[in-house]
């Protein structure tokens, strides 16, 4: 059975005593509530907060006043008066569920709690966002068979798709030390590249964006051996938007035989605000149907939940927009629309594979999707897909033109769930403009 299950917080009816969050637009209504962890002001302390409308709830304020007392046993203080979600992520699905509900009722309209809390609100626009976690480790995965499709056609025509893809999830290691919060700048990076081929240290010429959507790891350390999809599914805490740059000249160079390293660890940003997976549940579909000639899947990975839910309907958008553009007050050009239904692998699937060997997996760990691309055009999770390695450039519609970024241009991805008889969400934006890279000379 399930463990994400519709109840009031999912009503479409309520509303919130913040008025902000009451617009249809809004990505933060009251049946959202994501986490994050932001300074306010001069505070040295970061905090844990929750969104809601344009407002950002102080969460630590709460537990610090005594307000949240009767949850976690009595442990909310330790859990909730942190710079971290690691304590909250390591709790049980059923008291991640409780908070939920305890958000909801103080923060919708009418609440007799509004007296209580409403002095804790801050306007979000005057936060400091934070990386929501202590991530101690990150694994980005390769789970769009169009993504791997279109990269593999470039590469091998006649053998675009790889035999083990259908078979397993791939993926492999990143480095956590690398990943920023929205709104870091991103320095362009040096490494080896071929040009002409001769092989020379230069500036990435190919610096790319890959359109991501991230799942933090929650619950306990689990015990080694295989592990069930539904184990795997209450690990779930909660999904980001993850933006993993790529240079890919130096991935060219590099890649064989062991796969990525210089070329993705200079920098890999993520949205602010955990969506929870709880906030999700509406916006479950079933996982992609595999085709008649696939390979079946093996026992671990299957079974009829993840089968008729396992996949999240979350639309994605890529906008680009160029330092001239900004200079001359021109809006972003929107390049990418995608969607996550669409990936091959869920997010279950990834972490059951992950710890099929016995590998452990904390509280705040971060699993990638890996680029999420579709079938028709403009649907391309980034530059290399869609411009064919550059040899059809973008037209931003300025004059200007796009192979790969150059310095000064800015990405911002968007994420957002509908659905009929539901709230909209939406995840905020996952922002990041290009800096040039250090001079080694």
């Amino acid at each position: 059975m399930t463990i994400w299950m519709l109840d009031e917080t999912h009503d479409p009816q309520t509303e919130s005593w913040v008025s902000s969050a009451n617009r249809v637009s809004c990505d933060f209504a009251l049946q959202n509530l994501p986490y994050g962890v932001a300074a306010a002001g001069d505070a040295a302390k970061p905090v844990i907060v929750v969104a809601i409308g344009d407002q950002a709830l102080n969460l630590s304020a709460c537990a610090q006043e005594g307000l949240l007392d009767r949850l976690f046993g009595a442990d909310a203080r330790s859990i909730l008066c942190r710079d971290d979600l690691n304590a909250l992520m390591a709790r049980s699905p059923a008291e991640w569920r409780a908070l939920r509900l305890w958000l909801h009722r103080a923060l919708r309209a009418g609440s007799e709690m509004q007296s209580s809390i409403e002095g804790f609100l801050l306007p979000i626009e005057s936060l400091e966002m934070r990386i929501p976690a202590r991530i101690g480790d990150y694994t980005d995965f390769y789970c769009s068979v169009e993504h791997a499709t279109n990269v593999g056609r470039l590469f091998r025509p006649d053998n675009p798709l790889l035999p083990n893809f259908k078979s397993l999830p791939v993926g492999y290691h990143g480095r956590a030390s690398s990943i920023v919060v929205s709104n870091s700048p991103v320095r362009r990076p040096n490494g080896q590249i071929r040009v002409d081929g001769d092989i020379v240290f230069a500036p990435s010429r190919m610096l790319d964006y890959e359109l991501e959507l991230g799942a933090f790891i929650g619950g306990g350390k689990n015990d080694t051996g295989v592990h069930p999809l539904p184990e795997a599914r209450e690990r779930l805490f909660g999904v980001c938007l993850v933006n993993d740059w790529s240079a890919r000249d130096i991935q060219a160079w590099e890649y064989q035989p062991l796969g990525p390293f210089l070329s993705k660890s200079f920098a890999t940003t993520i949205s602010p605000w955990v969506v929870t997976m709880d906030a999700l549940a509406p916006f479950r579909v079933a996982a992609r149907e595999r085709l008649a000639d696939d390979p079946a899947l093996l026992d671990y990975l299957a079974d009829k939940d993840e089968a008729g839910g396992g996949a999240l309907n979350v639309d994605l958008t890529v906008h680009l927009q160029s330092a001239a553009m900004r200079k001359k007050g021109e809006a972003p050009l929107t390049v990418t629309r995608a969607n996550a239904a669409g990936l091959y692998w869920t997010f279950a699937q990834m972490i059951t594979h992950h710890m099929s060997n016995g590998c452990p997996v904390l509280p705040g760990d971060l699993i990638a999707s890996g680029t999420i691309s579709g079938e028709t055009p403009g649907s391309q999770g980034c530059l290399l897909e869609l411009t064919r390695r550059g040899a059809e450039p973008l037209d931003l519609g300025n004059g200007e033109s796009r192979s790969f970024l150059q310095d000064g241009d800015e990405i911002v991805l968007e994420g957002r769930c509908e659905r009929e008889g539901f709230r909209a969400i939406g995840f905020g934006e996952c922002r990041g403009a290009v800096l040039p890279a250090s001079d080694w000379s």
